[in-house]
């Protein structure tokens, strides 16, 4: 398979010393074999890491990948090697979660047995969209028209970027720690989805998904549509080449704790719905999420947006 292009500018690698402290101590939060990163960009930021994490100076990265060209760089590290579990997270994590790291680590270590630990910082979109393809759609313009044609160009199957998926199915953020079998994995697959889609698209339109355009509302350091496509693969994957893999869904009580009672109930009649196979209750829900988008999210978004993220059709992931 061949690898995607390399990324401009040194590669990040590793902090100094950090590979031989990994060898002499174990993770701060709990003596477990489980190594997990916290990426940071600025000085300032290295002040506000978790004590629990291992900082990760990704100042030199320039590559549009983001986060997944690290876990690419960590993967052939001697510092992942030897481990059970490891992985490479935001120096936002506590700003996002609400969880400290020693907490993040005390559920993976309770829970043992599964390939993938991950979790969403936004269950309030566990409510309100289908899944996390629909939910693209408000916050990257031309967003499901650009993932149909690169899953078309990468041979997937599109029926997925309108179905209703259950709560348990929606990951933001690409907050995984995972065994080395998951790496082996999921990375080759992003790899060769990615290759793929670039050799089938229409040039312009390959552009377009490589611009920043993706970021029109400066809140991704001028991202590219790559790294959005990137981190919701990870179902795809898991319903696909992962499918044998064990995954767990890390709970956030301070991010569950800010969910008002309509977005409860709307996640739950959804995730009954899903269960039960009932396209009446997935109408029902869809009637009284966009009752409740019209009152929070007022007239004009709902004109902009509602009948975009709103499938003319049932189908259930």
């Amino acid at each position: 398979m061949p690898d995607l292009p390399e990324a401009s500018g040194p590669k990040p690698e590793v902090e100094a010393q950090l590979e031989r402290k990994l060898s002499q101590e174990p993770p701060r939060a709990l003596n477990s074999p489980i190594r997990i990163f916290q990426i940071y960009f600025e000085g300032w930021q290295r002040e506000l890491l978790d004590p629990a994490f291992y900082p990760l100076d990704n100042s030199r990265n320039s590559s549009e990948l983001m986060e997944f060209n690290v876990f690419e760089q960590l993967q052939r590290n001697a510092a992942t090697q030897g481990v059970e579990l490891w992985g490479a997270l935001s120096w936002r994590f506590a700003e996002k979660t609400g969880m400290q790291g020693a907490e993040l680590v005390k559920q993976i270590v309770e829970h043992p047995g599964y390939d993938v630990y991950f979790c969403n910082p936004h269950p309030n979109n566990e409510a309100i969209y289908h899944n996390m393809w629909v939910q693209g759609e408000v916050s990257h313009p031309q967003f499901l028209e650009l993932v149909r044609l690169f899953y078309a160009a990468a041979g997937l199957d599109d029926k997925e970027l309108t179905a209703i998926e259950p709560s348990s199915n929606f990951s933001a953020a690409n907050y995984f720690v995972a065994s080395q079998k998951f790496w082996s994995l999921f990375i080759p697959f992003v790899k060769r989805v990615l290759v793929t889609a670039d050799k089938r698209l229409d040039p312009k339109i390959r552009d377009l998904i490589h611009s920043k355009v993706a970021d029109d509302k400066a809140l991704h350091a001028g991202a590219t549509y790559i790294p959005f496509i990137v981190e919701r693969l990870f179902m795809v994957f898991m319903r696909s080449e992962g499918k044998g893999l064990k995954a767990y869904k890390v709970a956030l009580p301070e991010r569950e704790r800010e969910l008002n009672v309509h977005l409860k109930l709307l996640r739950e009649m959804k995730d009954v719905a899903h269960k039960t196979q009932s396209a009446w209750l997935a109408a029902c829900w869809v009637n009284y999420r966009n009752l409740y988008l019209s009152q929070t999210n007022g007239k004009a978004w709902c004109e902009k947006y509602l009948r975009a993220i709103t499938p003319i059709e049932v189908k259930f992931g």
